[in-house]
């Protein structure tokens, strides 16, 4: 996952029963070529599979697509640990590993697993601190020592193995902001897209902090969750009366994605089920075999990064 190409992938939550079906659908989905899968980071819920857990398993029995957490749970997961089991991953699949990280949404659930609960303002210190000490713990070099407000360590040897691209889900000025400091991508919150105001008003503050800290904005590259129904014929309107796209045909959503690469800059997609859920494995098949390819050829055509 270090290619500069439009990526497409697609998202689960998935229970422990539901173990043998997310297994078949991401060798599904390495078969025909997407790029990526993503799991969800709920620690708390009990019958959830570990994220990263379920990903080590998957990419073992794949050969080209990549895995990563939508998004990790930071909170819950202590930096250099985390940069263990990241940079453990991509030395075992061949650098298959993307990092997704976020400040922490469920507080009152977080705290119920035994961490102090922290301020809107800490939790994105924090979140900052630990994109910034996982990347030092990884590339080789000499002994690590970090002394933040909440991550500390001394004299720590980083992996020889590079770090994974970081993409975070901020959705907050300040976590915004961190993003475009030290991250690599941006998943907009609420499955929000490039004809959202969300995204018209977020996606500047990353480019400010970017360039503020000397940094070409462009290098943070925005992939979008976005949740659809593959129609077998089209649809009268893609989109609801809010904005938010419903979906199509292939046609239909090879040229909203076509325009989402080549007039917003998108850098990739990962499909949901219209209920924000897993896909189904006739809509994962369309979208792998039909839609993505179509896409990457399309914005190749007119000079557009195109997957290599």
């Amino acid at each position: 996952m270090h290619d500069r190409g439009v990526v497409f992938g697609f998202g689960a939550h998935s229970g422990i029963a539901d173990g043998p079906e997310l297994l078949r659908m991401v060798e599904q989905a390495d078969r025909d070529g997407l790029d990526l899968f993503s799991l969800s980071d709920h620690p708390y819920i009990g019958e959830r599979l570990d994220a990263y857990a379920a990903i080590g398993i998957a990419l073992g029995r794949t050969q080209r697509i990549s895995g990563f957490a939508n998004v990790t749970n930071v909170p819950l997961r202590p930096a250099p640990m985390l940069a263990r089991t990241v940079t453990s991953l991509s030395a075992l699949s061949g650098g298959r590993i993307v990092l997704g990280m976020g400040a922490g949404g469920l507080w009152d659930r977080i705290a119920d697993m035994g961490v102090p609960r922290l301020t809107p303002d800490e939790a994105v210190r924090a979140f900052e601190e630990a994109i910034v000490l996982v990347k030092e713990l990884a590339g080789g070099g000499p002994p690590v020592t970090f002394e933040g407000r909440h991550h500390r360590v001394h004299r720590i040897d980083p992996a020889p193995v590079a770090g994974p691209p970081v993409w975070t889900g901020s959705v907050g000025r300040k976590s915004l902001a961190a993003t475009g400091r030290v991250a690599d991508g941006w998943i907009p919150g609420h499955a929000a897209d490039w004809r959202s105001e969300r995204y018209r008003s977020s996606r500047p503050v990353i480019d400010e902090a970017a360039a503020a800290v000397g940094r070409d904005p462009r290098e943070i590259r925005t992939i979008v969750n976005f949740p659809g129904r593959i129609t077998e014929r089209p649809l009268a309107a893609t989109r609801d009366g809010d904005g938010r796209w419903v979906g199509g045909s292939t046609d239909q959503w090879v040229e909203e994605l076509t325009g989402a690469v080549l007039e917003h800059d998108a850098a990739g997609f990962v499909l949901f089920s219209p209920s924000g859920g897993t896909p189904d494995p006739t809509s994962l098949a369309r979208w792998g075999q039909e839609i993505a390819p179509a896409v990457r050829e399309a914005t190749a055509l007119t000079g557009a990064a195109s997957r290599p």
